[in-house]
């Protein structure tokens, strides 16, 4: 039976339709609006981190809603993406779209396909919103699936901190998670990682690269 949380079932209904749609946004949009957070585009992010790898990897994403990071991964001549995403809406809006990456409704707690399937497999704002008890069992699953790299983007913090989500309790937790990863894995290695301040807050978010030794 596939595990299904609090969390999960808020982002597979009305709430995360609701998320969906406030987030609808084209490669472009997303990328200007996140380089008026940062100073920094998404995109030129993602060279930043995966501009020297293979363009013929095989890249999952888990929580790929409409498929945006994957589309940004394929502008940079990637061909072999996937997503797993929990939420409906967000698939049936992805393809609306055009976007012809393949994508599954999948729950990050059990990833339908085999161990080391994946060159890369990576999260945008995901890991944050799986409960602190739960977070190790979805950290394991896409340890799993990869058989070398795990890039992450998501709220940092030095500590593991609950923050208020629109005036939600329990939704969203940030903390230090390549970190994490590290921790519960001893063969991984940290490849590379960025810290990037909010331009108009205190916020904080992380891009982490991570890689299997040997």
């Amino acid at each position: 039976m596939v595990k299904m949380t609090e969390q999960a079932k808020l982002w597979s209904g009305p709430f995360g339709k609701d998320y969906t749609d406030r987030n609808a946004l084209t490669v472009e949009q997303m990328d200007e609006r996140f380089r008026r957070q940062h100073g920094i585009s998404r995109s030129e992010l993602y060279r930043l981190f995966l501009g020297e790898i293979d363009r013929s990897i095989k890249i999952l994403e888990v929580g790929s809603n409409i498929g945006n990071q994957l589309a940004c991964l394929e502008r940079m001549g990637f061909e072999k993406l996937y997503g797993i995403e929990l939420q409906y809406y967000a698939i049936v809006l992805s393809r609306s779209k055009g976007k012809d990456n393949p994508v599954v409704q999948a729950s990050a707690f059990d990833i339908p396909f085999k161990g080391g399937c994946f060159d890369l497999v990576l999260t945008s704002g995901v890991l944050i919103h799986i409960h602190p008890n739960d977070v190790g069992d979805v950290l394991d699953e896409i340890y799993r699936c990869t058989s070398s790299f795990i890039l992450g983007f998501e709220y940092y913090a030095d500590e593991l901190t609950e923050v208020l989500y629109r005036g939600h309790e329990n939704l969203l937790w940030k903390r230090n998670f390549a970190q994490l990863y590290l921790q519960k894995f001893s063969s991984l290695q940290l490849v590379q990682e960025k810290r990037l301040r909010h331009l108009d807050n205190s916020k904080t978010d992380a891009m982490f690269l991570l890689r299997k030794k040997g």
